[in-house]
């Protein structure tokens, strides 16, 4: 059998290198003698919030008149920071957020780092699913995050470094970092390349190269860039106790798991390989580890109508089995690289349009509850590689437009957050919203504002006596599978200055869940701690005790 070795490599650039070739562009700014004029170009650009691009390239064009270069975003950061380094200018963290690309990178609590596997064959066979060979199974090489993956050739720790490096330098703080790990079903790939490619992807976080993985994790707990959370994608059918034993060795947090439908028929004539009670199976195994449960569904496969669709889309929350956490919304695209194209061309098969994708979202997400998140509407594919029916990437916006003039919204966590509105925690308070699973008793502890933006929430599960647990030093816990924050990243140790991080919201959720626990007869709880967050945990009273975190109540 090859060994790990086999995967490693010598970077070929390391992060201290990268950061001095990061330190040689900003020499190439020069602001010595015109410090002035340099405070005086941000103090425009931060007083026409929000920045747009229009907005950026006048004043831009402006100051070049003056004698200044054009200069990028990052670059004006760059100079911002130094500028408040020489003692020209105050640091303050909403300048830095106003010149930030993209802010909504960073406006959930956590900046997310996706890497992708290399290509390896899917057990599955599915027949919506594209087959690029140059790409892990389901991906295509010209996604966004397909395409870094590729040149970087699927090095994890070229990845990782690669795009903290990139965030970093358009303004993001990446001392808080959410690792998803992408890349057709992770637990078909063997365990000596999973761990491996994990090792690089701290390695990466840490700025220094571990002997080992569990080295590497112990670093990653006190270190500047910190992991808050693990994330992978699998099937349900590869869900085991013996695999979830494996994940939490690896740190996981949460695992994606496409659902696509809960319809055994849909699921045979798309020959996706597992019925609906696979699901149930694998999501019970999931929430009584403790994970974070992300599933993916799909309207319009083969044998879907709209109405079928709306309806499934209800059993998703009505079957106690299922509940998921977080939902991504995968509308499907006809792409001629799939096995589904040939039942198109034989007629057997018709893409919705856009109208009736837009009604199909709609109607979904009246009926999302509020303790669950629809992460993503939409495949990032580009719609170039789409044969027939939508095109357009912005219909999650289309559907929110259309149910606000008809005076509905939709009361999932991602439209309610509070994004970077001020507050202070005399504004907010605690909502409880409980529900049953199959094996659990969940409550749904969030802080919210007066006009119901949600700051931060916990998820406490409580599971039933009776039920065997798929790992066994659980027995006699309480367990809190989520705590999160939200608001603009704040770097660790940055004060608070009315964003939702740093004020002790999580600190309070997690106190109430203890007292809850207490209540409901438990003598112990335990939380699914991400290595970064360990730290954390420690000061509210846990312990490492092997694969979690615990305390006694």
């Amino acid at each position: 059998m090859t060994s790990p070795r086999d995967f490693e490599y010598k970077p070929v650039v390391e992060l201290d290198e990268y950061d001095a070739e990061w330190q040689a562009k900003r020499e190439s700014v020069p602001i010595a003698g015109q410090e002035p004029v340099y405070v005086a170009l941000i103090e425009a650009l931060v007083g026409q919030r929000p920045l747009t691009g229009k907005k950026y390239s006048r004043t831009m064009q402006k100051f070049t008149q003056r004698g200044l270069p054009w200069l990028s975003k990052s670059q004006v950061l760059d100079v911002y920071q130094r500028l408040c380094e020489q003692g020209y200018m105050a640091f303050d963290p909403d300048v830095r957020v106003a010149l930030q690309t993209k802010p909504v990178r960073s406006q959930s609590g956590v900046t997310v780092v996706t890497v992708l596997t290399k290509p390896y064959p899917c057990p599955g066979k599915c027949i919506f699913c594209p087959t690029d060979y140059r790409m892990p199974k389901s991906y295509l090489h010209d996604e966004p995050g397909a395409q870094r993956a590729e040149r970087y050739k699927f090095d994890p720790y070229e990845q990782t470094a690669g795009r903290i490096r990139a965030l970093a330098q358009i303004g993001h703080p990446v001392d808080k970092i959410e690792l998803l790990i992408l890349g057709g079903t992770w637990s078909s790939y063997r365990r000596d390349y999973q761990e491996w490619f994990i090792k690089r992807c701290f390695d990466a976080m840490n700025g220094v190269e571990s002997a080992t993985l569990a080295e590497a994790q112990e670093r990653n707990s006190t270190a500047v860039r910190r992991n808050v959370g693990l994330v992978l994608e699998t099937r349900q059918d590869h869900i085991t106790a013996d695999e979830l034993r494996w994940f939490r060795t690896l740190g996981v947090t949460k695992v994606q798991v496409g659902i696509q439908s809960m319809d055994d028929r849909i699921l045979a004539l798309n020959e996706r390989g597992h019925d609906t009670q696979a699901t149930r199976d694998a999501f019970r195994l999931l929430r009584l580890a403790g994970y974070k449960i992300h599933g993916h569904w799909m309207p319009n496969l083969l044998g879907a109508t709209v109405e079928s669709d709306v309806v499934d889309y209800g059993r998703l929350w009505s079957d106690p089995a299922i509940k998921p956490d977080e939902l991504k919304i995968y509308p499907t695209m006809l792409l001629e690289n799939a096995d589904l194209y040939a039942y198109w061309q034989r007629g057997e098969y018709q893409p919705y349009t856009e109208e009736e994708v837009i009604d199909v979202l709609m109607r979904c997400k009246v009926q999302t509850p509020r303790y669950a998140r629809l992460t993503r509407i939409i495949r990032d594919i580009p719609t170039t590689n789409v044969v027939e029916g939508f095109k357009k990437a912005n219909l999650r916006q289309i559907a929110q437009q259309r149910l606000a003039k008809q005076g509905q919204r939709c009361q999932c966590i991602r439209c309610r957050e509070v994004k970077r509105q001020k507050l202070a925690i005399d504004d907010l308070r605690l909502t409880i919203e409980s529900y049953e699973t199959d094996a659990t008793t969940e409550h749904f502890l969030s802080f919210v504002t007066a006009d119901d933006q949600i700051a931060g929430f916990l998820r406490l599960s409580l599971p039933y006596g009776d039920v065997e647990l798929p790992i066994a030093e659980l027995a006699g816990h309480a367990m809190i599978r989520e705590v999160h924050v939200y608001g603009p990243v704040l770097s660790l140790g940055e004060d608070s200055q009315g964003e939702a991080q740093h004020i002790g919201l999580g600190t309070q959720l997690v106190e109430k869940a203890k007292t809850m626990a207490r209540g409901a007869g438990y003598g112990r709880i335990a939380v699914i701690s991400a290595i970064g967050t360990r730290e954390y945990y420690r000061k509210l009273g846990f312990e490492l005790d092997g694969l979690y975190m615990t305390a006694v109540l």
